[in-house]
C-alpha cells in the first residue's frame, strides 16, 4: 500500500501510489500540539499554526499563498490538536509540482511578520468567541476539563483569550525553532504520484533544513478524588447540551480495535443503541452519539447530546442504562452489523487521497508504525462478542463517569445523584 523512506536530516516520507485518481495530496504532521505547551502559553500552537498562511519567502501574502493552490481548484488547510499540527493539501495531479512546494514552504520559509501576527491574533480571538456561542461545543470542551483537569489534555486546544493575548512573537519563533524539525516531522504523500517524483520534490525543498532536539509532550494525570464530576456552565438556552465521559484506551493498546467495535454498537450511527433508545424510543433528543478517542498515553469514550432541559436528568440515565448493557454479551447479528459499518466507512474514506495522505502520516507520528487499512479491517473482523464485554469491563471497571452540562441549569446536584 505504501513505500516509506527517511531522509538524511530525519524526515519520514511515506507515499501511497493510486493511479486510478486524478489527485495528489500532502499530509505534513509536526509534533507540536497543546500538550507540549506550558499553561501560560496555552493555544501556542494553534497559534502558529495559523502565521504561515499570512505569509513565506516565495509567496509574501496570504492571497499569493491561495491563489498558488486555489488558482489551480486545489485546497489547502491546516489543524491543532493536542499532539499534532497538520497542515494538508489537495490539488489536480497535474499540479502538483506547483502546489506542493507551497504547502512546504508553510513550515520551511514563514514570514511570521509582526503586523500579520497582531491582526491574527484578533482572527483567533474572533474564533474562540465563536466556539464560546455553541454551548454543543463548549460542553465538548467542559468534558475534556473535567477528565483531565488542571493539565494539558483538559485545556482547549485553542487558548484562552488571555493566554492568546498574551502570546509574543518571540514566543512563536522559539517554539517554531524547537519543535518544527525534521526528526520531528512525518509527510504523506498519495495519488497519483510515483514514490520517486514525491521524493525528489520534499528532499529538494528539505535539503539544508537542520534536526534538532525537541521538546517532550505532557503526560496525563489521572483527576484526583476530589475532583468535580459535573461542570455546569449555565446559560439561558432552550436546550441542555450533555457530555458523559469515561476514560478510554490508548493509541498502543490492542483493546481500541474492540473499543471501536464497542463505539460502534453503542452510539455510532442512526442504528446504534443509544439513537434508537433515546431518540427513537423515548423522543429524548433530536442528535445522540458516542465517540472513541486515543492519544499516546490516555483515551476516552464521550456521549454527547441534546435535550429539552426537564428531561436532562432523564437523558442521562437513559444513557447509563445502554452503557450498562454493553456488559451482557450482544448478539451476533449486532456484532456483525458494527464490523461491516466500521470497515465500510473505512474503507470508502480511503478512496480519498487526503485520506491515505494523513492516515500514514499521523500513524507514523504518533506511533512509529502503520497499519494499513486492510490490516485495520482484519483487526475488526477478529472481534467477537466477548471481546466487547471485556472491553466493556474495562471502560467500566472503578471508572468514575464524568459529566459537562451547558444550558438553564442553577447547580449540579440533580446531575451528580444521577451519578
Amino acid at each position: 500500500m505504501y513505500r516509506r523512506t527517511v531522509l538524511t536530516n530525519g524526515l519520514r516520507v511515506l507515499t501511497a501510489e493510486m493511479p486510478h485518481t486524478r489527485s495528489v495530496s500532502m499530509f505534513i504532521a509536526v509534533g507540536a500540539g497543546s500538550r507540549y505547551e506550558p499553561a501560560e502559553k496555552a493555544g501556542l500552537s494553534h497559534f502558529l499554526e495559523h502565521l504561515p498562511f499570512k505569509g513565506t519567502r516565495s509567496w509574501p501574502t496570504a492571497l499569493a499563498i491561495s491563489e498558488a493552490v486555489e488558482g489551480v481548484g486545489g485546497m489547502m488547510n491546516a489543524a491543532t490538536d493536542r499532539e499534532m499540527t497538520s497542515f494538508w493539501c489537495k490539488v489536480a495531479s497535474v499540479h502538483a509540482d506547483r502546489a506542493i512546494p507551497v504547502l512546504l514552504e508553510l513550515i520551511l520559509h514563514p514570514l511570521l511578520d509582526p503586523a500579520e501576527m497582531e491582526k491574527e491574533r484578533e482572527v483567533i480571538l474572533d474564533e474562540l468567541r465563536m466556539t464560546n456561542d455553541y454551548p454543543a461545543q463548549v460542553c465538548d470542551l467542559l468534558i475534556d476539563r473535567a477528565m483531565w483537569p488542571d493539565q494539558a489534555m483538559g485545556r482547549d486546544v485553542g487558548g484562552t483569550s488571555e493566554t492568546v493575548t498574551a502570546i509574543r512573537l518571540d514566543d512563536v519563533r522559539d517554539y517554531m525553532e524547537q519543535q518544527y524539525r525534521p526528526n520531528n516531522t512525518v509527510i504523506g504523500i498519495a495519488g497519483a504520484i510515483t514514490h520517486q517524483e514525491a521524493i525528489a520534490m520534499v528532499d529538494d525543498a528539505t535539503r539544508h533544513w537542520q534536526p534538532g532536539m525537541v521538546m517532550g509532550w505532557e503526560p496525563m494525570a489521572p483527576p484526583s478524588a476530589d475532583a468535580p464530576k459535573v461542570l455546569l456552565d449555565r446559560r439561558d438556552t432552550e436546550e441542555t447540551s450533555i457530555c458523559i465521559g469515561l476514560p478510554g484506551f490508548a493509541l498502543a493498546d490492542e483493546d481500541r480495535y474492540v473499543a471501536t467495535v464497542f463505539n460502534g454498537v453503542l452510539g455510532d450511527g442512526m442504528s446504534s443503541r443509544l439513537f434508537q433508545a433515546l431518540r427513537e424510543d423515548r423522543g429524548l433528543t433530536y442528535d445522540c452519539h458516542s465517540s472513541i478517542s486515543s492519544y499516546r498515553d490516555c483515551g476516552a469514550l464521550v456521549v454527547s447530546c441534546g435535550t429539552e432541559p426537564t428531561r436532562a436528568v432523564e437523558a442521562i440515565a437513559a444513557t447509563r442504562h445502554e452503557i450498562g448493557t454493553m456488559l451482557r454479551p450482544a448478539p451476533d447479528t449486532e456484532i456483525h452489523k458494527a464490523r461491516e459499518y466500521i470497515k465500510g466507512r473505512l474503507l470508502m474514506r480511503m478512496e480519498d487521497s487526503r485520506s491515505v495522505a494523513s492516515w500514514l502520516a499521523s500513524q507514523e507520528l504518533l506511533m512509529d508504525d502503520i497499519t494499513t487499512p486492510d490490516e485495520t479491517a482484519a483487526r475488526i473482523d477478529q472481534v467477537t462478542p466477548a471481546d466487547v464485554v471485556r472491553t466493556a469491563e474495562r471502560l467500566l471497571h472503578d471508572s468514575t463517569f464524568r459529566i459537562a452540562v451547558v444550558g438553564p441549569h442553577e447547580d449540579v446536584t440533580d446531575f451528580e445523584a444521577a451519578l
